[in-house]
């Protein structure tokens, strides 16, 4: 199986995130994006009773689309979610005729070589780049420390998780920025008001 996963906070997860992983199965024939909510993001502040409906709502938000799945791997280690660890243990759960991919953004790209175990993690996965709009980005540095990269060229939709709870926060509509099921489940749960 040709697999790519996409981890991160998602809080909460929105629509252009949906968008780059349809993307990357149009563009690169993986047979599945695998979503990883972090438990414990080594690298954002954390809020305990968040996690739990961070999960639910990539559920939701990636429950009709058959070439998504999510993953509670990190919810069952609790811990620190750290990339290297997750990998190496899906390369023992799927069966992986290729290398892993990774979904990841040239901020997050950048500084790659901060992140846990990154000389033995560019060993075991390859990484799709997507790019901020009008962003001028030079990674060959990376590519010549032996980081297997390639780019998306999606076109940039301009959504963001912060934007999104600010506006929550402010009484702001979030229509068209997340699908309607997250809507419904940030309302029912009084997600971000404060």
């Amino acid at each position: 199986m040709k697999l790519c996963i996409f981890s991160g906070t998602f809080n909460p997860i929105h629509n252009a995130h949906l968008k780059m992983a349809e993307y990357v199965i149009e563009n690169f024939g993986f047979d599945k994006i695998l979503f990883i909510p972090a438990y414990k993001p080594p690298h954002k502040n954390y809020e305990p009773y968040l996690s739990i409906h961070r999960y639910n709502m990539v559920k939701l938000a990636t429950a009709n689309n058959p070439h998504f799945e999510i993953s509670d791997i990190e919810f069952k280690r609790e811990g620190k979610s750290y990339t290297y660890d997750t990998v190496t243990e899906l390369y023992k759960l799927y069966n992986i005729t290729d290398k892993i991919n990774l979904i990841i953004g040239t901020d997050a790209f950048k500084q790659i070589e901060t992140w846990h175990e990154s000389e033995k993690l560019k060993k075991i996965v390859d990484f799709i780049v997507f790019i901020r709009e009008n962003e001028k980005v030079d990674l060959n540095y990376l590519k010549n420390k032996g980081y297997n990269f390639k780019f998306a060229p999606m076109q940039f939709i301009d959504i963001s998780s912060t934007d999104i709870r600010e506006r929550i926060k402010t009484g702001k509509p979030i229509k068209g920025l997340v699908n309607n099921e997250v809507e419904e489940y940030i309302k029912e749960n009084g997600l971000y008001r404060n």
